[in-house]
């Protein structure tokens, strides 16, 4: 039996039933988009891209992320179509610019997966060799500076990062710089290293993975006043990815990756969280859960899935971290 897309909610039949900002396909129907295209991914290579906690295998690999890294392609065939016939109609014969995508979601979703995922699948095909992935946690302010403002203990809210800095790079990437640099974050020092960065050269692909990516200008929302500066991050990404899942999903899997890491990251001398190491087991629960209701779900409900629906793709997960269900927006 075939599956067919559907809308994200009912709005009745005929001509004068509104249409939805999203199609929704269940796995089934999203897996019958993949056209038999070949599956470049082993076991091992999984092994070695998946995140900490993050469950994964080819068949979620041949169900969801083979047909979205086709739909990216398409969408990157289309976009340099569209800049070569404006080049040729203003005659200004300007180079194509990388393809940006940015990619949304709250801590411990699997975007880092998710982002390392496509960036090889997207390699794969005959256009996009070259993709680089870059996360915004290199654009976060400085310890330094969090405290000064009084923000350490907001790290991964907005205004914990800097924004101009973020955009500046993105901007510079879209416009063509033949070298931009980012800052480097270190999670064992929990801090931007001073001095080192990671250069990006004119990729066919880039790949911007962070909290909030998705976040619309901060001047648009009221939180200043700047005239004329309403532009958005997102304003500068061919394309979207959003991942979901039940706050309630995030919390178990947040508090699970966090008693895992007493054993790995924390255990390392070095690690700024090394305290948490020597945690015994309902003590290590007890501050995750701390750590989440206090930081990781504010944020999540205030800032991070309020963007959802600006994104072109959301992937929607269920209990096991797979993703069960795919909406494609289409207006």
């Amino acid at each position: 039996m075939g599956h067919a897309a559907r809308p994200t909610s009912a709005g009745g039949a005929g001509q004068n039933a509104p249409v939805q900002p999203y199609v929704e396909f269940d796995r089934a129907a999203w897996r019958a988009l993949r056209d038999a295209t070949p599956l470049l991914l082993s076991q091992g290579d999984l092994d070695r891209l998946a995140g900490l906690g993050d469950r994964i295998d080819l068949a979620e690999v041949e169900d969801i992320y083979l047909p979205l890294s086709r739909l990216i392609d398409l969408y990157v065939g289309a976009v340099r179509g569209l800049h070569s016939s404006t080049s040729a109609f203003l005659r200004d014969g300007t180079r194509q610019t990388p393809f940006v995508i940015g990619i949304g979601g709250s801590v411990a979703v699997g975007k880092s997966t998710t982002s390392r995922l496509l960036r090889q699948l997207i390699s794969s095909w005959p256009r996009t060799p070259s993709v680089d992935l870059i996360t915004t946690d290199g654009f976060l302010l400085p310890n330094a500076e969090l405290e000064r403002r009084g923000l350490l203990h907001r790290k991964g809210f907005p205004d914990s990062y800097d924004r101009s800095a973020l955009f500046n790079f993105v901007r510079r990437v879209k416009s063509g710089a033949e070298e931009v640099a980012a800052p480097v974050y270190s999670h064992l020092t929990y801090d931007i290293v001073p001095g080192e960065h990671i250069r990006v050269r004119r990729p066919d692909v880039l790949i911007i993975e962070g909290l909030n990516v998705l976040q619309p200008s901060p001047y648009l929302r009221g939180t200043a006043r700047r005239p004329g500066s309403v532009m958005a991050l997102s304003d500068l990404f061919d394309f979207s990815i959003y991942v979901h899942a039940r706050a309630s999903h995030i919390r178990r899997w947040y508090i699970e990756r966090f008693l895992r890491l007493r054993e790995t990251a924390f255990a390392d001398p070095g690690s700024y969280f090394h305290r948490y190491a020597l945690l015994e087991d309902a003590e290590a629960r007890a501050t995750a859960e701390r750590l989440w209701s206090q930081i990781n779900e504010p944020n999540l409900v205030e800032n991070i899935r309020p963007t959802r629906d600006r994104a072109r793709v959301v992937l929607i997960k269920g209990p096991d971290h797979a993703v069960s269900q795919v909406r494609l927006r289409r207006i």
